[in-house]
C-alpha cells in the first residue's frame, strides 16, 4: 500500500510543493491491523501464529477480529497504557486509511479478548523469554557466570468487587485503603535488564512462592543475586538444587556459626544443609552532604575464597539493583504508575503477560542496537526513547515487514544510539514512597529528592566466633 501526502506552508500560496510518498506493507485483508510497528520484526506473524496453534486458540472461521489481530491489540495496549482498547485500535489503524478496515465496537473487542483467553499470551511470553531471547540479550557475566537477580514488586488492579474478593486490600486498625494488588516476581538478566522468566498472583501468597516457580529458568552457569526477602533456607536450597550459585543479603538477626575463617575476611558457615560463605562488611558513602555508613551481611554458595574474593562479591552485589531498574521501567515508564485496566482476573493475566512481552521486545531491540557499537553498554540506552519511538512506529505502521535490504538497527535502534546517555556515575538519593496516601503528610516529611555524586568505601569485617 502506498500513500502520498502534500505539504505546503501556511499563508500565501507557493508554487513549490513537497510531495512525500511512503509505502506501508502490512498483512492482507482482515489481518492488516495486526502489527506492532517495527517491533513486529521481533514478534513476527509466524511467532504469534505458533503461540495460537500451540494453545489451540487459532480461529475456526475468519472473523472481523482474527485471533492474531487480538494478540497484537493486547501488545499494542501495553505500549499505550493511557489509552482504552478502542483508542489503541485507532492507533493500530491510523495509517491504514487507504484500505478497508472493519468498524469495531468496544463490545466486539471485549468479546474477542475473552474468546482469546490467557494461554496464548503466556505462550508468547514463553517464546520471547526463551533461549533465543537469552542469546540475543546476552548479559553481564562475572567470572564466567551470567549475573541474574530475582525480586518481587506489586501492581495495582481495579478496585472491583471481583478483585477485592480474590485479592483483598491493604488495611490497618481503622479501615481498608488503596487498591487490590498482585505480586509480580521476575528473574532478570542484570547486564541487559531482560526478563528471563516471571510469575505472578495474589499478593497474599508472597514473593518467595512465585520466586520458586522461576527455578525452571535458573541453571548452572548463573549467579543469582537475592535480597533479604529471599534469604530463607528453603529458598536458598531451591536455588542450590538448580546448580546455580547465589549471593544473598541476610538479616542482621541471623546468627550463623563460624566454622572456619578465610584470609579475605569471610567465613564458612552452614544454613540448614547448605554450606555457605558469609561476608560481613561496612560500606561508607560520602557525598557533599556528609557520610552514611551501613553494615551488610552477604551469604554465597561460592566457597572458594581465592577465586571469589569477598571484596569482589560485595562489589558484585550492587548489580542486584538492575532488577529494581527494570521494575521502574515497567511501572513508571510504561504504566505511568497507573492501575491495570481489566476488572476480571483473566483480563489482568492477559495484560500482565502483554506488558512483560512488550518490555522484553523493547529490551531485545535495545540490545540489538547497542551490540552494533563496540564497547557500548546497554545501561547507556534510554528506555524512554525506545518506548516513544516504538509508539510512533505503531501509529505510522512503519517497518512492519522487513524490506529486501536488511536494517540491523532500525528506527528504534537509531533513536537510541543517537541519544546514548553518559556512562553511569556513582550517585545516591533517598528512598521514599513516591505516591503516599496523604499529600499533606507527604509535604510534612520534607524529603530531599536531589541526588548527589558519591564515593564508596568498603571494609570487610572480621567475624567474632559464636560461643
Amino acid at each position: 500500500m502506498s500513500t502520498k501526502t502534500s505539504h505546503s506552508s501556511s499563508g500565501a500560496p507557493l508554487s513549490d510543493q513537497c510531495v512525500i510518498t511512503r509505502e506501508i506493507t502490512v498483512a492482507e485483508g482482515l489481518f492488516a491491523p495486526g502489527h506492532l510497528g517495527e517491533l513486529t520484526q521481533i514478534v513476527p506473524f509466524e511467532m504469534v501464529d505458533a503461540a495460537l496453534a500451540e494453545t489451540g486458540a487459532s480461529q475456526q472461521r475468519l472473523r472481523k477480529l482474527p485471533a492474531r489481530v487480538v494478540v497484537y491489540l493486547l501488545l499494542a495496549a501495553a505500549l499505550f497504557e493511557e489509552c482504552g482498547y478502542l483508542a489503541v485500535w485507532r492507533k493500530l489503524t491510523a495509517a491504514l486509511d487507504s484500505i478497508p478496515v472493519p468498524k469495531i465496537t468496544g463490545t466486539a473487542l471485549w468479546d474477542a479478548r475473552t474468546r482469546l483467553g490467557v494461554r496464548p499470551m503466556r505462550a508468547l511470553f514463553d517464546l520471547l523469554r526463551g533461549p533465543a531471547s537469552a542469546i540475543r540479550t546476552g548479559g553481564a557475566r562475572w567470572k564466567g557466570m551470567l549475573t541474574v537477580a530475582i525480586d518481587g514488586t506489586y501492581l495495582d488492579v481495579p478496585d472491583s468487587p471481583l478483585h477485592r474478593a480474590r485479592l483483598g486490600k491493604g488495611s490497618n486498625q481503622y479501615a481498608t485503603s488503596g487498591y487490590p494488588q498482585i505480586c509480580l516476581t521476575a528473574l532478570v538478566a542484570c547486564g541487559t535488564r531482560a526478563v528471563l522468566d516471571a510469575a505472578f498472583g495474589p499478593r497474599s501468597r508472597g514473593e518467595t512462592v512465585y520466586g520458586k516457580r522461576l527455578m525452571r529458568s535458573v541453571h548452572q552457569g548463573m549467579i543469582v543475586l537475592l535480597d533479604r526477602g529471599f534469604s530463607g533456607n528453603p529458598f536458598l536450597s531451591a536455588v542450590a538444587d538448580t546448580q546455580a550459585a547465589f549471593l544473598a543479603r541476610i538479616s542482621a538477626a541471623r546468627k550463623p556459626p563460624v566454622l572456619a575463617r578465610y584470609k579475605d575476611g569471610s567465613f564458612l558457615s552452614r544454613f540448614g544443609a547448605i554450606e555457605v560463605r558469609v561476608i560481613e562488611c561496612e560500606i561508607t558513602i560520602t557525598t557533599s552532604q556528609g557520610r552514611q555508613t551501613g553494615l551488610y551481611r552477604l551469604a554465597t554458595s561460592l566457597l572458594d575464597h581465592h577465586r571469589y574474593p569477598a571484596s569482589d562479591l560485595v562489589k558484585l552485589y550492587h548489580q542486584r539493583w538492575e532488577v529494581e531498574s527494570a521494575y521502574f521501567e515497567i511501572k513508571k515508564t510504561m504504566l505511568g504508575r497507573r492501575v491495570l485496566r481489566s476488572k476480571t482476573w483473566a483480563g489482568i493475566a492477559q495484560e500482565v503477560y502483554a506488558l512483560l512481552s512488550v518490555y522484553q521486545v523493547l529490551r531485545i531491540a535495545i540490545a540489538d542496537a547497542t551490540e552494533t557499537v563496540p564497547g557500548s553498554d546497554p545501561d547507556r540506552a534510554s528506555f524512554s526513547i525506545a518506548l516513544q519511538t516504538a509508539r510512533d512506529q505503531v501509529v505510522q505502521a512503519a517497518g512492519v515487514i522487513a524490506g529486501t535490504t536488511i536494517d540491523l538497527v532500525g528506527a528504534i535502534g537509531r533513536a537510541v544510539l543517537d541519544h546514548l546517555m553518559p556512562t553511569r556515575r556513582l550517585r545516591v538519593s533517598p528512598r521514599a514512597v513516591k505516591r503516599p496516601l496523604s499529600r499533606y503528610a507527604y509535604k510534612s516529611l520534607k524529603i530531599d529528592r536531589r541526588t548527589y555524586k558519591a564515593t564508596l568505601n568498603i571494609d570487610i569485617l572480621t567475624p567474632t566466633i559464636s560461643p
